[in-house]
């Protein structure tokens, strides 16, 4: 099954994608895979905050762990709603979910 979700870009263009919640990605891979700018420099590591996004959505997500806390403490054009793309799994709880990518470094 795939669920929907609205992406908007740094220029502000929304992209509405669809991903499988059967394939064990996170929300990093799936920007990736539709060539949205996204780095995952670290590999979906918690460690290097280049697929940060903004939740604008009120979706339920997976609290934030101590590894993804750590990360945005460090990370450039953090905001309330920050989040690490790479900690979110994508799961059928996504649909509808709402995300702004954060600003490059």
């Amino acid at each position: 099954m795939d669920v929907n979700i609205h992406i908007k870009d740094r220029t502000g263009a929304i992209h509405t994608v669809q991903a499988p919640t059967d394939m064990a990605m996170n929300l990093m891979e799936v920007c990736k895979a539709y060539e949205l700018p996204v780095e995952g420099t670290c590999g979906g590591m918690a460690m290097c905050a280049s697929c940060q996004c903004y939740v604008l959505s009120d979706t339920a997500l997976p609290a934030i762990q101590d590894d993804e806390e750590a990360m945005l403490s460090e990370a450039f054009y953090v905001k309330e709603n920050s989040r690490l793309g790479c900690q979110i799994p994508i799961t059928v709880d996504l649909e509808g979910l709402e995300v702004e990518l954060a600003p490059e470094y």
